[in-house]
């Protein structure tokens, strides 16, 4: 098999997402667009791939960390003139490239593997090119092709004629070429057009005037080509996505009781046998074992629940949670770095941040653990079947022994031993009638007060 470059289109300077953050940089189920796609092309196991940018190239050299190699097109003359400026970083490849583009994110490698296997099809074709069909063709270049996908033209939408915009066949701008071919067509491409750029795809009308033949392959799903140039298109794509992981969680066994109000991470892990009720955000790093619940209204992200946990209603679990199998976190529960053992409970009104809990340890309503002192985070353990009273306050760093228990109201700040009761409360003091004569003189002052407003 062919080497495979990708080179990847980013330089555009995004101006309709009034943003000033680069526009491929913008997450779609959390995660960047620009993310999504370098997923998808990594599927094909790519020798080389090359970013091009140009404004706001330092947040993409920061984003892409070493994962690609990055070339700065300066100025911005076309598509065309931008595939131009990864030749010297694809100086010694003699692979086939793969042209994508950064705010075109859901291209599946699926659709890019077929490109390639087209390329390398038995009538050779110079350059293979993705179209498809959208509903409404709008503004988008036109692909004119014959029955056996052979092009005989490319145009852009403002070049095109009558006859020509009346075809439905558009292109998508993603390519597949031979290095070799590409570099050469491209260094014959012109800029003779309504915009006085360089165009991509004017390589397959060089190709046309060389004699040779260029072929189109049609996704099934004008979806995955649907380029993100704004925030409402930014909303639409996450709809999108949203909506087919949805339906992908319902077909692997998972119950989403009203499966338009649950969001998903782009990682989100769920088990067999999952209920997930309604208003349920995943954010990033979640995995839920199976048989699990998790209701409504609660958020999750960076958490790993067991098998048979419940989770909420109203629940937030906070990177670095652990709930191991059959824990029970309630209403208006939050959990931080913490991990709960075997059948634990926090049923209600409860933080636990920086914890160690044991199996079947029941955490009473109100409970916190302080675990920053303004300078450090401390970590507080509670040893199994420990019971800590309502209203508690555990301040870390301090260990609660097995089978102990925290009276309710007890504010714990040095160890517990295993078996023992530990309360830590002031002394209550009583003062008979002194209520009864506060609010006297408290209604005898009002009264006054009042008098004095009325006579003014």
């Amino acid at each position: 098999m062919n080497k495979l470059a990708t080179i990847i289109l980013a330089a555009g300077k995004g101006t309709r997402m009034k943003s000033d953050l680069h526009k491929v940089l913008h997450p779609i189920a959390g995660r960047p667009m620009l993310d999504h796609l370098l997923a998808s092309a990594e599927e094909l196991n790519p020798a080389q791939t090359v970013v091009v940018v140009g404004a706001g190239s330092d947040q993409l050299e920061r984003a892409l960390g070493g994962r690609a190699a990055t070339c700065l097109q300066e100025p911005q003359l076309g598509t065309g003139h931008a595939v131009q400026q990864a030749q010297a970083a694809l100086a010694d490849f003699t692979g086939d490239v793969l042209i994508l583009y950064g705010d075109v994110p859901f291209v599946r490698a699926a659709t890019m593997q077929k490109m390639i296997d087209r390329l390398h099809a038995g009538d050779a074709p110079a350059v293979v090119v993705l179209g498809f069909e959208p509903e409404d063709a709008l503004q988008y270049g036109r692909v004119i092709a014959d029955d056996q996908g052979r092009i005989t033209r490319m145009v852009e939408f403002k070049d095109a004629t009558e006859e020509e915009r009346a075809c439905r066949l558009c292109n998508s701008g993603l390519m597949a070429a031979r290095a070799a071919d590409m570099f050469d067509l491209l260094a014959r491409v012109g800029n003779s057009n309504a915009q006085g750029e360089y165009y991509l795809v004017d390589v397959v009308n060089v190709a046309n005037a060389d004699g040779r033949h260029s072929a189109v392959v049609t996704t099934d799903d004008p979806g995955e080509v649907a380029g993100i140039n704004s925030r409402a298109e930014l909303a639409e794509a996450e709809r999108h996505w949203q909506q087919l992981r949805r339906a992908e969680a319902m077909a692997d066994g998972v119950s989403l009781t009203a499966p338009e109000t649950v969001f998903f991470s782009w990682d989100t892990q769920l088990g067999r046998d999952v209920t997930v009720e309604p208003n349920v955000v995943f954010g990033p790093g979640v995995s839920v074992a199976d048989h699990a619940t998790i209701r409504a209204f609660s958020h999750l992200e960076g958490a790993t629940v067991g098998e048979h946990a419940s989770v909420g209603p109203y629940a937030r679990l906070r990177p670095g949670t652990v709930l191991e199998e059959g824990v029970k976190v309630g209403n208006f529960v939050e959990i931080k770095n913490a991990v709960m053992g075997k059948g634990a409970k926090a049923s209600h009104l409860t933080y636990l941040g920086d914890a160690l809990i044991g199996a079947e340890a029941n955490i009473g309503a109100g409970t916190i653990t302080c675990n920053y002192d303004g300078y450090f985070k401390h970590t507080t353990v509670i040893g199994d079947r420990a019971f800590i009273g309502s209203n508690s306050s555990l301040i870390a760093p301090v260990n609660i022994g097995t089978d102990a228990i925290v009276a309710a109201g007890s504010a714990v700040s040095r160890d517990v031993a295993d078996g023992e009761l530990r309360m830590v409360r002031a002394e209550q003091l009583v003062k008979p009638g002194w209520a009864d004569r506060f609010h006297d003189t408290m209604k005898k002052k009002k009264a006054a007060d009042k008098r004095k407003t009325d006579k003014k």
